[in-house]
């Protein structure tokens, strides 16, 4: 009897992730959870216990959330960034950190400009080797569209901007609808038919933006590794190239709203205005929707996720950089056997991300000298 009751009160052994803690019964468990989790150095991770987070609205959850982790969020709450998330060892560190963090809105660029404006921006020449690139290496874009057709829901690109990483205007124009606009939608856009009045034709702007993003480079090797082209920075852009009916190589894009880090816990895309609020400290979009002012909120936030420092803590001396795309993992190589044997620190060695984190664009630009 009492051998049994010993027994009942043995404790069974427990198999935790190295990433985010999770406890499985048996070790096969892990395994798979490893397999779906593609947990790496690449997540948003408390700046306390190191759980690591999917997003950084699940790290907030777990820092400030109704239900948060006791120890984190009373450490978070005394010297953790509300906007960055960062911790800082002193309370004169933080206050000097929020200063610099929280941004200041941008000036609005306004709709009484001149309908086409452009700055004198370089393009490399590809036939001296010599040549220094000027110019930024990421360029961000937004479009405000009208409406179209019998019932004003088609959207049509009516006025695109264009700016680069030091938040300077490059081109900016209305552009002239290819169909007949049957909503200007001007509490919105602040648009009226005067403004498209002379516009530029859809395919000149097609051509300018090209000459910029491709930065002098051939279209084979834009389409193959980039070369000098220039990464594409925007909120939603496959909306907004659908609409100047334009094509980008995916690789050379950096979308906020497709951004694993910066969406919802359930991958769902946050709209501009609520990752500038959260993240940069500003609003936006409170009147008429200015396409310099989303330009740069959309640039910034790029910027800010591209210097995040993804410092190994503890876990092995070095963890992968690379990424997979197509929904599978490293471990897939592996025979079941062989993974079990492994332990959950070389498991985690081995998880790789299924996306490509911006911070590898910064390492990009340190090894090129850039």
């Amino acid at each position: 009897m009492d051998y049994e009751s010993d027994h009942r009160k043995t404790p069974s052994v427990r198999h935790k992730c190295s990433a985010c803690y999770k406890q499985y019964k048996k070790r096969e468990h892990l395994v798979e959870h490893m397999k779906i989790s593609f947990h790496s150095v690449h997540q948003p991770r408390c700046g306390v216990c190191q759980k690591h987070c999917k997003s950084f609205e699940s790290l907030r959850e777990h820092l400030t959330g109704p239900l948060p982790k006791g120890n984190c969020s009373k450490i978070f709450s005394e010297q953790g960034c509300q906007l960055c998330l960062k911790l800082f060892d002193s309370s004169t560190s933080l206050n000097e950190h929020k200063e610099m963090c929280r941004l200041r809105a941008p000036a609005h660029l306004g709709t009484m400009k001149t309908p086409f404006a452009e700055s004198q921006f370089e393009i490399s020449d590809l036939n001296n080797r010599n040549h220094i690139v000027r110019g930024p290496e990421a360029i961000a874009i937004d479009c405000e569209m009208v409406g179209g057709g019998s019932d004003g829901t088609l959207d049509l690109c009516a006025r695109v901007c264009v700016i680069d990483e030091d938040e300077n205007l490059i081109f900016h124009t209305y552009v002239q609808p290819q169909i007949p606009v049957t909503n200007y939608r001007y509490d919105i856009t602040g648009i009226t038919e005067e403004h498209l009045r002379g516009a530029m034709p859809i395919k000149d702007v097609q051509d300018k933006i090209l000459q910029i993003l491709y930065n002098g480079e051939s279209i084979g090797i834009v389409r193959l590794n980039g070369g000098k082209a220039r990464l594409l920075v925007g909120h939603d852009l496959e909306h907004d190239l659908d609409c100047l009916r334009m094509n980008y190589p995916d690789h050379l894009l950096r979308d906020t709203a497709k951004y694993r880090p910066l969406m919802k816990t359930n991958l769902v895309s946050h709209s501009l205005k609520y990752l500038t609020r959260t993240y940069l400290g500003y609003e936006i979009q409170s009147g008429l929707h200015n396409p310099y002012e989303d330009c740069v909120s959309a640039m910034r936030l790029y910027k800010r996720m591209r210097a995040v420092d993804h410092q190994n803590k503890g876990i092995g001396a070095s963890l992968p950089t690379n990424y997979t795309q197509n929904g599978t993992n490293c471990f897939d190589s592996w025979k079941a056997k062989e993974l079990e044997k492994m332990t959950p620190d070389e498991l985690y060695q081995m998880s790789t991300s299924n996306y490509k984190c911006w911070c590898l664009d910064q390492r990009k630009n340190a090894v090129s000298g850039i």
